[in-house]
């Protein structure tokens, strides 16, 4: 097992896990975030959300109207990157009738009933008349400004030996060469399979009880949607990294 240095961000960055529609303990974690930044004395910080704003929370439109604004108003310290559950309701409003309409099997109609559209559908809905016109009355609620907002979310994002993505990376790839699925999905190795260049990646995806960071890994989901927290890391351009919850 090889020894690692500590992260070194360039500047101070909060990493917050998967929010999955819990609109409330977004807003409570955001709170502390900035209590927490406003006692730092090297700046307010960026804040880096790792996807998955949707899905089986009851607040998915909340969350991501409230994102989208957020970005776009605060573009030097809200970063917003695309999860799993992002592209597989992207997939959904191409194609609802092939494979993408797994979705609803994942919390797709906690977000379609969130947007107010989709009664009626289930997660097992095979008609084709159905799935269409949910998808289409999904593109209506949510306007063309933020599905292209969901469509240009990048996949990864990095500052000095730190790095951001939604589910892991792939630890025989260098990270400027990663593949989207690796990134969206995971790689079977991410967890078992240390990287050999010093890089340190901090994800969601999957949810831990506990929050950690440990050779080179920095876990950031605690499945809040399940009952569990909302956790975001600070990782401090001196190493430390510490977790804040809601």
């Amino acid at each position: 097992m090889r020894s690692w240095d500590a992260p070194a961000p360039a500047e101070l960055v909060y990493v917050v896990g998967d929010v999955h529609g819990c609109v409330d303990k977004l807003h409570t974690l955001l709170t502390r975030i900035d209590m927490d930044a406003g006692d730092h004395a090297g700046g307010s910080g960026k804040v880096v959300f790792v996807g998955d704003y949707i899905d089986r929370g009851e607040a998915s439109a909340d969350v991501l109207r409230f994102l989208a604004e957020m970005t776009a108003d605060f573009p030097e310290r809200i970063v917003a990157l695309m999860g799993n559950h992002e592209r597989m309701m992207l997939d959904f409003l191409a194609d609802p009738t092939g494979a993408a309409k797994r979705w609803l099997r994942y919390g797709g109609l906690q977000t379609l009933a969130s947007f107010g559209v989709g009664a009626g559908l289930t997660t097992d809905s095979r008609n084709a008349g159905d799935l269409l016109d949910a998808a289409g009355d999904l593109r209506e609620a949510m306007g063309t400004d933020l599905v292209d907002w969901i469509k240009n979310l990048p996949l990864s994002w990095s500052t000095g030996t730190l790095w951001v993505t939604h589910a892991g990376a792939d630890p025989d790839l260098a990270m400027s060469v990663q593949k989207s699925k690796a990134l969206l999905w995971g790689a079977d190795t991410f967890l078992s399979q240390e990287r050999t260049d010093g890089q340190w990646v901090a994800f969601g995806h999957q949810p831990f009880e506990t929050p950690f960071a440990e050779q080179g890994r920095i876990a950031v989901d605690t499945g809040a949607v399940y009952g569990g927290v909302m956790t975001a890391a600070r990782v401090d351009p001196s190493g430390d990294v510490r977790f804040l919850q809601s």
